[in-house]
């Protein structure tokens, strides 16, 4: 099978970039004339196949590309939000098209076939992928792309994400509120840019409260090569905290579950708070004190940018931040006296 012409392959041979190349065919302003036709001629040459952005007006076709690791939990947040996003998108009269990214292409950079296919208008990207994958998108098309969930300054992409840093923020407050001063963080840091915001947001809060940010409390709650964190065996310190604040729901139902283990009653010896406000049914029997992410207004956003993006609509990138709410259920009572 003849290798698949590519927008990267264009510019090396006339010495330009890829965005130039890009312009040229898409018919943007930017670029003259005479440079205009010697792209378009030597596309043509090549055998290169320019994905259609003028299919039926009153609709479009919006490629939805995931991480596989994202979607190894059965009923994830990510999957969640993707059940939202084709549901917005059917409103705007657009179709999503699904492709969950296999680790090892992942790796490799392998090109979404959605993409190499030419069967949609554009694309979404939910969940960050790993280093360098967003640039092979990049390279190789000229799709519009809105990066969900994460933010990805190198990409000079639109993103879409939620308010993790100030919700982080005020729940570690409530927590401070509530009369706890001894508070730990769980996340494995910088495995996403959420989990790290989130973490920003603890450590605004505890040093505004005066208190020391303790490396002992700050735990992993994932395999870092996998992603994995149903089976993650949390490493407790020796010394506890009174409360917990943990970057995802999930993550706070199996601390809960393993402090249990060890004869702690949460909320009456630890309080726990998650992150999200979505839970599959049957992972934990107490509510859990949340931040609710807006994830309507997330996908709304994010398919209303992508669509001017698909019909040249100018609109300045950047990241875009939807806010949220705190969600007060029973995993938080102020600390047990004779626990501390």
């Amino acid at each position: 099978m003849a290798k698949r012409v590519t927008l990267s392959d264009i510019a090396k041979i006339l010495n330009v970039s890829n965005v130039t190349v890009s312009k040229a065919l898409s018919g943007q302003k930017g670029v003259s004339e005479e440079l205009r036709e010697k792209i378009r001629r030597l596309a043509d040459q090549m055998g290169y196949r320019q994905p259609s952005s003028k299919r039926n007006n009153s609709s479009k076709n919006i490629g939805v590309i995931v991480p596989g690791r994202y979607f190894e939990i059965r009923n994830s947040f990510y999957w969640y939000m993707y059940q939202e996003l084709a549901t917005v998108a059917v409103k705007e009269k657009c179709f999503t098209m699904l492709e969950v990214i296999e680790p090892e292409d992942e790796e490799k950079h392998e090109l979404p076939k959605l993409i190499q296919e030419n069967k949609v208008d554009g694309i979404i990207l939910l969940g960050r992928p790993k280093n360098g994958y967003i640039k092979t998108i990049r390279e190789e098309s000229s799709l519009p792309m809105v990066c969900l969930d994460f933010f990805d300054d190198f990409s000079n992409c639109d993103s879409v994400i939620s308010d993790g840093f100030y919700g982080t923020y005020m729940l570690t407050n409530y927590l401070f509120r509530m009369g706890h001063t001894d508070i730990a963080y769980v996340g494995t840091l910088l495995y996403t840019g959420s989990i790290t915001d989130r973490y920003l947001g603890y450590c605004k809060s505890m040093m505004e409260h005066g208190q020391e940010i303790r490396k002992e409390w700050i735990l992993d709650d994932r395999d870092w090569a996998t992603g994995d964190v149903l089976s993650f065996e949390f490493k407790l310190p020796e010394k506890m905290p009174t409360a917990f604040v943990c970057n995802c729901d999930l993550t706070a139902s199996l601390l809960i579950k393993h402090l249990r283990k060890l004869n702690y009653r949460v909320p009456e010896d630890i309080s726990v708070v998650g992150f999200d406000n979505y839970l599959y049914p049957g992972l934990s029997d107490i509510g859990i004190t949340t931040y609710d992410v807006n994830v309507r207004e997330m996908v709304k956003k994010s398919i209303s940018i992508l669509l001017d993006r698909i019909n040249h609509v100018k609109i300045k990138p950047g990241v875009r931040i939807v806010q949220g709410e705190i969600v007060y259920k029973e995993s938080v009572m102020p600390p047990n006296k004779d626990k501390t």
